[in-house]
């Protein structure tokens, strides 16, 4: 069976959101090639596993590929594609050189061809990252291994909005606490808060393609097996009160659940958001203080920033 590849040049900012066009249209698997990776990996006093010379990347920018089956017919959906990726700076997002090309791929290859861009990598003090395909054994018995599929991930845990997300929930929890996960994605977050002492963990996504990756990402982890994944427009109509939200989301998102993140927390608990680029930090601090919120820490990688907000005690 031959496969289509969909390769588009981008921004690194913007690649979690083309992978997700991408997958909405279709794609059977994306792999991702980032200029930033070998960047932050350097930079990265956790990432020994791999030396950079392991790396082959481009110089800049980033490319999101895409495979698709013969049985869809391309001209019918790239229009589709072409548009969305086109919207994203509407949403703070910049797209770079927005080059679109296809070629064709034998399955022979298409079944390894996304492989060779992901690897073993240690994203914190205690979390690492190891695609499902690898053998990997760690000597060290604080460290924790997330397994993830990263053919069907939206989200590896490398990219700056993940990995400064994790560091957070690192940072937060102490065990025994709910948490609410508002765009799943491939479930990296949620698997490793379970890793993390979570009790309960509720993991969400409007997209049903992203609901059945974190579905089989969590069945391989034992630890997150029984983490309730389900479909759901950021926080509208839940009513599980919680300790911790956490949403690795754009900016402009994020200022629509911010009333349901307030309803739904306790008092003290901890709200956690990412993906924010420099340009809308100050927007989204804002509007979490004239909520109410109380900004506890805020975690910056290269353009990009995690905050961690505070629901403040009432006497």
């Amino acid at each position: 069976m031959k496969w289509n590849e969909v390769k588009i040049e981008t921004a690194s900012e913007a690649v979690e959101a083309v992978a997700n066009i991408l997958m909405e249209a279709g794609a059977s698997g994306v792999a991702i090639e980032d200029s930033l990776d070998v960047e932050n990996f350097k930079s990265d006093p956790y990432g020994e596993i791999l030396t950079k010379e392991d790396f082959t990347t481009i110089e800049e920018g980033a490319i999101v590929m895409a495979y698709f089956p013969e049985t869809i017919f391309l001209p019918e959906i790239l229009p589709f594609i072409k548009e969305r990726v086109t919207k994203l700076p509407k949403f703070g997002l910049a797209i770079g050189k927005n080059i679109v090309t296809v070629s064709e791929v034998e399955e022979s290859n298409w079944a390894t061809a996304w492989k060779k861009y992901y690897h073993p990598v240690r994203i914190t003090r205690l979390l690492t990252v190891v695609p499902s395909w690898e053998s990997y054994q760690t000597n060290d018995p604080l460290e924790k291994i997330i397994t993830l599929d990263p053919g069907m991930a939206f989200g590896t845990g490398t990219h700056p909005t993940t990995s400064l997300t994790l560091q957070a929930l690192e940072s937060t929890l102490r065990g025994g606490e709910t948490l609410l996960d508002v765009g799943t994605g491939s479930g990296v977050l949620s698997i490793a808060a379970k890793h993390l002492g979570a009790k309960e963990v509720y993991a969400y996504d409007l997209d049903e393609v992203a609901v059945r990756s974190a579905k089989e990402n969590m069945d391989l982890n034992k630890v997150a097996k029984d983490v309730h994944v389900s479909a759901n427009d950021l926080l509208k109509g839940i009513e599980i009160e919680s300790d911790v939200i956490v949403a690795n989301i754009l900016a402009d998102i994020i200022l629509l659940m911010i009333p349901d993140a307030w309803r739904l927390l306790k008092q003290t608990g901890t709200l956690i958001v990412s993906g924010i680029i420099e340009e809308k930090k100050e927007m989204v601090l804002t509007a979490m203080e004239e909520q109410g919120f109380v900004v506890d820490q805020v975690f910056q990688q290269k353009d990009w920033y995690a905050i961690m907000l505070k629901k403040p005690e009432v006497d």
